[in-house]
C-alpha cells in the first residue's frame, strides 16, 4: 500500500502569490504528514457520529417518548407533536452556522470542532435527564424543545466545520476519499442510535422501558463525547486555513461576503442538501416509523434492521469517495439521485405486502443510493467555496436545505400519510427533492480534480 504524500500542495492561493507565500504553517506541525489527514477523517467521523447518534436516537424513540412530553388519547398526535419538536433543532441551525462558522474562518476549525461536539453531547445527554409531563406537567414539553434547539445550534457547526476540515486537510487528488469519512460519521451514528434503541427495546419491556429505559440511550451519548474529544484534541489546523491566516486573508464579515459574492454557490450548496437530507431522514429514518407505526412490524426488529444497513452503507461510503475522485463527482451524484428517485416507490410497495424478510430486502435496495449522495455531496459542497469563507458558506446555505429537506421531511411524510391516507405519500416527496437535486447538478461545474481556492 503506497503512503500518502508528505507535502500537500497549497489550493487556498489565487495563483498571483510567490511560490513560498503560503508553504510554512504559522505554527509547527506534530506527527508524520503523511497520517494527518488518516487523524483528521477519523475525528471527523467521530464527531459527526455524535450529531447523527443524537438525532438518530430521537428519531427511532419518537413513538415511545412522545407520550411522556405529549400525553393524550391521540398517539399521531403525540407522534405529530415530537416530531415537530424534533424539528424545531433544524431552526437553530442556520444561525449556529452562521455563528459558529464566522468562529471557525475567524479563529481557526480545531476550537469550534471541539466546541461542537461538546455542546451537541451535552445537550444530547441533558434529554435523558429532563422530568416528563406526568411530573411538572407543560413546562416539561417546554425543556424539552429548548435543549433541542441547544442540540440544533450546535448541530449547525459540526457536520460542515467537519466537511471544511477535510476538503482542506486531504492531499490532492484525494479530496472525495477523505471527505467521505463526514457521511462514515453520519452512518455510523445513526446506525449506532438504531443499535442501541435494539439492544434498548429487546432487553427491556414494555414497563421497563415506558418507566426509565428510553432515557438510556440519550445517556450513552457522555461517553461519546470523551471518545470524540480525545480524537479532535490531537488535530491541527488545516494548513490551507494557516496560510490564509498568515496572510491576513480571512473574511472580515464572512457572512456578509458569502451573501455579496457567492450567492450561486449558496443556493446550489442549498438545494443539493435539500435532495440530499431527504434521502437520509425519509429513506432511512422515517422508513423507521413507516414500518412500526404504519405497517405495524415489530420495533425491536425494525431497529436492529436500520442499525444493521447503516453500519452497511458506511463501509460503502470510502469507496464512492474515492470513485468520485477518479470519476468525477456529479456523474456519481447523478446515479445517487436518480436512483432514489426510482427506487422509492416500489421499495414502499414491497415493504406493505406484510412480510418482514421482503421488508429488509426492499430497505436494502433502498438505501443503496445513499453511500453514493452522502459520500459524494459533501467534498463537493466544499469544494463550491473557497478557504476564506468556506465554514460560514458551507453552514449558511447547508443548514437552510437541512431545515426543508430534514427538519421537516419527518413530520411533513407523517402528516401526509395521515391526511390522504396513502402510505406512498413519502415516496412522492423523496422522489420530488431528487429531482429537484438532478435538475440542480446541471448547474454545478466538475471540482474532483480542480485545486481549491
Amino acid at each position: 500500500m503506497t503512503s500518502l504524500p508528505t507535502t500537500v500542495e497549497d489550493p487556498g492561493g489565487t495563483g498571483n502569490e510567490p511560490a513560498s507565500s503560503a508553504a510554512a504553517p504559522t505554527t509547527p506541525l506534530t506527527g508524520p504528514a503523511h497520517s494527518r489527514p488518516r487523524r483528521a477523517a477519523m475525528a471527523a467521523a467521530a464527531g459527526t457520529a455524535i450529531e447523527y447518534y443524537e438525532f438518530g436516537v430521537y428519531s427511532y424513540l419518537a413513538v415511545i417518548i412522545g407520550p411522556h412530553f405529549f400525553p393524550g388519547d391521540d398517539p399521531t398526535a403525540a407522534l405529530l407533536a415530537t416530531l415537530a419538536v424534533f424539528g424545531s433543532a433544524f431552526l437553530m441551525r442556520p444561525l449556529g452556522g452562521i455563528v459558529l462558522g464566522r468562529l471557525g474562518d475567524r479563529v481557526g476549525r480545531k476550537p469550534v470542532l471541539i466546541l461542537t461536539v461538546v455542546g451537541m453531547g451535552s445537550a444530547t445527554a441533558a434529554v435523558g435527564l429532563l422530568p416528563t409531563a406526568e411530573t411538572i406537567g407543560v413546562a416539561a414539553p417546554v425543556a424539552l424543545l429548548l435543549v433541542r434547539l441547544a442540540q440544533g445550534f450546535f448541530a449547525g457547526g459540526e457536520v460542515t466545520g467537519s466537511a471544511t476540515y477535510l476538503a482542506e486537510a486531504a492531499p490532492h487528488g484525494k479530496r472525495g476519499f477523505f471527505g467521505s469519512f463526514t457521511p462514515v460519521g453520519v452512518a455510523l451514528g445513526g446506525g449506532t442510535a438504531a443499535l442501541v434503541a435494539g439492544v434498548t427495546t429487546t432487553v427491556l419491556d414494555e414497563r421497563q422501558l415506558d418507566a426509565y429505559g428510553w432515557r438510556i440511550p440519550f445517556l450513552l451519548s457522555l461517553p461519546l463525547i470523551a471518545l470524540a474529544l480525545i480524537a479532535r484534541n490531537r488535530l491541527e489546523d488545516s494548513e490551507t486555513f494557516l496560510a490564509k491566516k498568515s496572510e491576513k486573508a480571512t473574511a472580515k464579515a464572512p457572512l456578509t461576503e458569502v451573501l455579496t459574492e457567492h450567492r450561486a454557490a449558496v443556493l446550489k450548496v442549498t438545494l443539493l442538501a435539500i435532495g440530499s437530507n431527504c434521502g437520509y431522514w425519509v429513506g432511512l429514518i422515517f422508513m423507521n416509523i413507516y414500518l412500526t407505526t404504519d405497517l405495524g412490524y415489530s420495533k425491536s426488529s425494525t431497529f436492529w434492521i436500520m442499525g444493521g444497513i447503516s453500519l452497511f452503507v458506511a463501509c460503502l461510503m470510502p469507496v464512492c469517495g474515492g470513485l468520485s475522485d477518479r470519476w468525477g463527482r456529479k456523474r456519481l451524484i447523478t446515479v445517487g439521485f436518480a436512483g432514489y428517485a426510482v427506487l422509492v416507490v416500489p421499495a414502499m410497495l414491497v415493504m406493505g405486502l406484510g412480510s418482514f424478510p421482503l421488508a429488509v430486502a426492499a430497505m436494502v435496495v433502498l438505501a443503496l443510493p445513499m453511500p453514493i449522495v452522502q459520500s459524494v455531496t459533501y467534498p463537493t459542497y466544499a469544494e463550491m467555496f473557497p478557504t476564506r469563507v468556506r465554514y460560514t458558506g458551507l453552514s449558511f446555505s447547508f443548514n437552510i436545505g437541512t431545515i426543508i429537506g430534514g427538519g421537516l421531511s419527518p413530520y411533513l411524510a407523517t402528516w401526509l400519510i395521515a391526511t390522504t391516507g396513502d402510505l406512498l405519500a413519502p415516496g412522492y416527496l423523496l422522489m420530488a427533492a431528487s429531482v429537484m437535486a438532478l435538475l440542480t447538478l446541471r448547474t454545478v461545474r466538475e471540482s474532483s480534480r480542480t485545486e481549491l481556492l
